[in-house]
């Protein structure tokens, strides 16, 4: 008889998956966002603050960041807020938490960001609760990309925004190029050395980029999760791209 193990089911794959990602995270997590900032040429902050920019904030808004991992876009949401609003960021990996939490008290926001540990695909939030849900830098590390679009929606209220902010592929055929050949080769050597994880951190990044959806393709799905009026904003020769959907006025759960 075969006591050997048994072929994964999509959930335990997706749960193995999820568990893998969580514990790279939290194996670089002294060093992220120093890594963050060196290997995109400190152009990290321009980008977030670009994004709080287009998403048409007001004062006294309720804002959600999913995968905050260390708070950067949830604090430059909570900067432009002024404290005149609240900020909540989530995520699933705690270490990361637990780093963003200095981060905040050094600015003396933390009255205005709450920090959870909350997994994107299952937030622990009623329908309609936020004026926006975000995420930077994190919807490729969800398992299960439309569930994620889906919850974001969910918990937004009608006419509030679903802003994503990710890396994406330059569609200028030299700056493809050189860009594709620092992802690839120079960003997981200097990533590796750097942040000294047994996890190739660095690596999975390129390629998770070269897995994820391109602009359009992204627009077409976000879409399909019933959000509507979907804007790109491209920066930096298309090295990041910005997509801002709206939820329906006319439904408060047109996203589920």
């Amino acid at each position: 008889m075969n006591r050997g193990r048994q072929p994964l089911t999509e959930q335990e794959t997706q749960k193995e998956r999820s568990d893998n990602i969580k514990s790279m995270f939290s194996s670089i997590v002294r060093v992220y966002d120093f890594l963050n900032a060196f290997l995109s040429l400190n152009r990290d902050k321009s980008w977030r603050k670009f994004t709080v920019k287009v998403s048409d904030m007001t004062p006294n808004m309720k804002i959600l960041d999913v995968c905050t991992g260390t708070g950067d876009l949830a604090i430059s949401f909570s900067q432009q807020l002024n404290g005149n609003g609240l900020v909540v960021g989530s995520d699933y990996c705690h270490d990361m938490l637990r780093y963003g939490k200095p981060k905040i008290e050094k600015r003396q926001i933390a009255d205005k960001i709450k920090l959870i540990e909350a997994d994107t695909l299952k937030l622990p939030f009623p329908d309609n609760t936020f004026d926006i849900s975000t995420v930077g830098f994190g919807i490729r590390n969800v398992t299960d990309l439309m569930a994620g679009i889906k919850e974001m929606g969910r918990v937004i209220i009608p006419n509030g925004k679903v802003i994503i902010l990710e890396f994406s592929q330059p569609t200028n055929f030299i700056f493809r190029g050189i860009y594709f050949f620092y992802f690839r080769k120079i960003l997981p050597i200097i990533g590796k050395i750097v942040s000294k994880s047994k996890f190739d951190a660095y690596s999975y990044l390129p390629n998770s980029v070269l897995a994820f959806p391109n602009k359009d393709e992204l627009k077409r799905k976000m879409e399909e999760c019933g959000l509507i009026e979907v804007k790109i904003f491209q920066k930096t020769f298309g090295i990041v791209t910005i997509h801002i959907g709206s939820k329906p006025p006319d439904t408060a759960s047109s996203s589920t």
